[in-house]
């Protein structure tokens, strides 16, 4: 199942421009953090548009094969909110701007994007693919939803597998159900064992949505999941949730990014307006890394 639903995938990966530039050796993939766009971001989103958002973060990722960015709230016109303290909602014809400013890849597998449940959910799926990006972290079962999503460019593929293991607020598990990704790192550990003995030249990254909201530092039982899938084969470990840093490190000589903090928020104290843009490198000679941190100003990165 997991080989047929990534053939799947790497098929439908290609189909969006974008992801596949014959431009450099190698394959180049930018990772963002949480972009929210509603509440505070609709307003500024009312009075400058969309692409304003992005007028300093795009000029940062021109070297990208791909640009992959948590999405922190559904999309769609279909208002049906579940029962939970914070509930957003996005235009879908934000899309399109998103689409231009170069991001490729929108992560699903987080906790507000069933706040519009389940039909605002696949909505919101329908809504990524029809603007020309790829949904990460999302299917019509958890087997689906939890499948690697791949991007590939001459002799390089890197498997994304992302999830949210936390428990969802107001929201039933149900495995046979559309929805996000519910795996927990023990179990993505195990299934990235089992693909690298299917794909050993295949690059691995695992996006987690996890971690305490607000700590700077990474719960014990984090240091050991991270541990956990680096050891089963994980390249890089990229984490969002927690709205601010938790510093990286580095376990066997893969980078740890426990979290990367907002991209596109609202929130406006000293920590929670801090984010850093990681860049991940990947040729035949494994991967390189860096990051580079800014500021978030009137909801928008600034560097």
């Amino acid at each position: 199942m997991l080989k047929r639903l990534a053939k799947w995938l790497v098929l439908s990966c290609s189909l969006f421009a974008g992801n596949c530039k014959p431009h450099a050796d190698g394959l180049t993939i930018y990772f963002a953090g949480d972009m929210l766009l509603d509440r505070g971001v609709r307003q500024v989103i009312d009075r400058k548009g969309v692409p304003w958002l992005f007028d300093d973060v795009r000029h940062q990722w021109t070297d990208a094969d791909a640009v992959v960015v948590n999405l922190e709230c559904p999309v769609t016109t279909r208002q049906s909110p579940i029962h939970k303290r914070f509930r957003f909602r996005a235009e879908p014809d934000w899309l399109a701007d998103v689409r231009r400013a170069g991001v490729t890849h929108l992560v699903m597998a987080n906790n507000h994007t069933n706040d519009q449940g389940r039909e605002g959910m696949t909505d919101t799926r329908n809504q990524v693919v029809a603007h020309g990006m790829v949904p990460v972290g999302y299917g019509n079962s958890q087997a689906d939803a939890c499948a690697p999503v791949l991007i590939y460019k001459n002799k390089d593929t890197v498997a994304l597998f992302s999830s949210v293991p936390m428990p969802l607020e107001s929201w039933p598990y149900q495995p046979n159900a559309a929805g996000v990704c519910q795996m927990s790192p023990e179990e993505i550990a195990a299934t990235i064992a089992a693909y690298k003995q299917q794909h050993p030249a295949h690059h691995i990254v695992v996006i987690l949505h996890w971690g305490g909201e607000y700590q700077s530092r990474p719960a014990a039982i984090q240091r050991q999941q991270a541990a956990q899938l680096v050891a089963a084969g994980a390249d890089a470990i990229v984490g969002h949730h927690p709205h601010v840093i938790v510093p990286m490190v580095v376990i066997a000589g893969k980078p740890v990014f426990y979290s990367i903090g907002n991209f596109i928020f609202d929130q406006d104290g000293d920590a929670t307006s801090r984010g850093m843009l990681v860049r991940l490198h990947f040729d035949g000679k494994g991967a390189t890394w860096s990051n580079k941190a800014y500021r978030i100003k009137n909801c928008a990165p600034h560097f």
